[in-house]
């Protein structure tokens, strides 16, 4: 039955089908390790963790319910274990002693569980749509600046040979799928969209996200009051220049939802006459003192909208568009900058909860409707780019190239032959480049699958559990960000310390004290290394303690005690 396996009756009476889910009971025990990840539990399923769960998902009859699949998930992340094989290494009795269980579920049967919650397909879809539309209502006055961008997922298994994208990360072009991330404007996540085949940001927020948004975003303005204010604006849209498109800004424009991104073209710097610094509070509520400017500008589809530029201290111009006519330029330009909240995003993701971990392995075939770029079009597109390269390095050698006012005859002579022969070079280089062009316009740049040379077609890689346990994750780390604001309220250094005291706080030990009779399991905290965390600790186990928690499947209300004291008595300091 496996290593630290104690209650064998209940496991003999799941394998017959006579135990619907063993019952919790948890034990008096000390230090065990990783216990403060139940400093979560409260906001875990305050954001929904166990929320519709049985809605979305059924597990049959077994030893291991379906709050405890979930539980051990997310404690996983939150205890930096980034994978389920990784589960292998763990100690399955002292995580069980946490889940009020003999020990954890093992590699095998985490996998077999996973893939009995998503058997139905697209029921982890609707479970995360279900919580982003809660998480928004929660947050109306976040939820009207949305933060999309893509985030290159890596794949290097060999079970199929997907696409190559540009990963500005490494700097290179590297096989993945992409995820489009909605965040709010503190970098929080709402949903993700991930894209098999990557038709663009553009054609991914037309098709998918705009639409979904449009139905999700609380707090929009009603049809009478949209046309009594032609100002007024549904909700904004926060993006990379990947999303500069005058007729994109158009189209949003026309159904009332504002876009703020990078100006792609800018132009000439303004004179430094136009800048005025200004006070601008940030996402963070820091105020700082930027230098701004701002002008209308007529875009090619003659679309005016609003440029504003902030102006570093470098002398450096950031150009920004905005459809957004409302606000003042101090409020776009702080909405544009927080951008990097959802970057900063995607680096911890990576670092801390592995967000590119593959969760399964396999893959499923793609409609043999589904657009992908033409391999050969493809090729044709990188021998120009090389070819166009070496032009323009070969005509500014020419460009270069001049005959010293002293130089000998002979010399004159070999500096004429040489620069014939670069001119030559040049010729016959500018033709190949027109044939490539040439050959590139007729080559359909976007086929079918169904079209493709059967060495060339390619598979997906399975989503379903993968959603899933991001939609996972993103709890865990929304959980983990509610318990770092409780920290910045005690901490003198908050917005440095916060996120890592409660990292150790997560990876501590505990000692657990069940009190049937009362009805509560006591979550014992040790002591901080110094007095000022030893406040926040007070602090943050108040506010749980103030929550009443239940812990899920039993009636034990969960109490966080700090034990233990930092103070070193009078007369005993060394």
């Amino acid at each position: 039955m496996g290593v630290g396996t104690l209650r064998t009756l209940d496991r003999l009476a799941a394998a017959i089908g006579a135990l619907d889910a063993a019952p919790l009971e948890f034990q008096s025990v000390d230090d065990v390790p990783m216990g403060g990840v139940l400093c979560a539990l409260p906001a875990l399923l305050s954001l929904g963790l166990l929320r519709h769960t049985h809605d979305s998902f059924s597990l049959p009859k077994g030893f291991y319910p379906i709050e405890t699949i979930f539980l051990v998930l997310a404690f996983l992340g939150l205890a930096r274990i980034r994978s389920i094989e990784s589960l292998r290494y763990q100690a399955p009795g002292e995580w069980g002693k946490l889940l009020g269980l003999d020990r954890i579920p093992e590699v095998k049967t985490m996998r077999e569980k996973l893939g009995l919650l998503v058997r139905e397909p697209g029921c982890a879809q609707k479970w995360s749509s279900t919580l982003a539309k809660e998480w928004m209502a929660a947050a109306p006055e976040t939820a009207g600046t949305l933060y999309i961008d893509g985030h290159v997922r890596v794949y290097n298994g060999g079970l199929t040979k997907l696409p190559r994208h540009y990963v500005s990360r490494q700097r290179l072009r590297l096989r993945g799928t992409t995820d489009y991330w909605v965040n709010a404007m503190d970098g929080q996540p709402f949903f993700v969209v991930t894209q098999p085949v990557d038709p663009g940001l553009l054609a991914v927020l037309r098709e998918q996200i705009v639409p979904r948004l449009k139905t999700e975003v609380p707090g929009q303005p009603d049809a009478e009051q949209l046309a009594a204010s032609p100002l007024l604006h549904r909700f904004t849209l926060v993006c990379d220049r990947e999303s500069y498109s005058p007729d994109f800004f158009k189209q949003m424009r026309d159904e009332r939802i504002a876009v703020i991104t990078y100006h792609k073209f800018p132009g000439e710097p303004w004179a430094q006459e136009e800048f005025t610094s200004r006070p601008v509070q940030l996402v963070s509520g820091e105020q700082v003192t930027l230098d701004l400017a701002e002008r209308g500008v007529c875009l090619s589809n003659h679309l005016w909208v609003r440029e504003v530029r902030h102006r570093d201290k470098a002398g450096h111009q950031t150009s920004i568009l905005a459809t957004d006519y409302v606000h003042n330029l101090d409020r776009v330009s702080a909405a544009m900058f927080a951008r990097w909240c959802q970057e900063n995003f995607f680096k911890y993701m990576l670092e801390h909860y592995g967000l590119d971990r593959l969760i399964e392995y396999g893959t499923q075939e793609l409609p043999d409707t589904t657009r992908v770029v033409n391999p050969a079009w493809r090729s044709l597109d990188g021998q120009v780019r090389k070819q166009a390269a070496l032009l323009s390095r070969e005509q500014a050698q020419f460009g270069a190239m001049h005959l010293p006012d002293l130089a000998t005859a002979d010399a004159a002579a070999e500096h004429e032959q040489h620069k014939g022969q670069l001119l030559k070079d040049i010729q016959q280089r500018q033709a190949q480049l027109d044939t490539l062009k040439t050959m590139r316009k007729e080559t359909p740049k976007h086929v079918s699958i169904a079209d493709l040379p059967e060495a060339d077609r390619f598979s997906q890689l399975q989503t379903d559990k993968k959603h899933l346990v991001d939609t996972i994750k993103m709890i865990s780390y929304r959980a983990e960000t509610m318990l770092a604001h409780l920290a910045r309220e005690k901490l003198a250094r908050a917005d440095e310390d916060a996120r890592a005291w409660v990292r150790g706080l997560l990876l501590s030990s505990v000692d657990l004290r069940p009190d049937p009779e009362s009805k509560t399991l006591t979550v014992r905290l040790h002591r901080q290394a110094t007095s000022a965390q030893d406040v926040a600790l007070d602090h943050v186990c108040a506010e749980l303690n103030a929550t009443e928690t239940i812990y899920p499947r039993t009636e034990l209300r969960l109490v966080f005690q700090p034990v233990g004291s930092t103070q070193i008595p009078l007369g005993q300091e060394f």
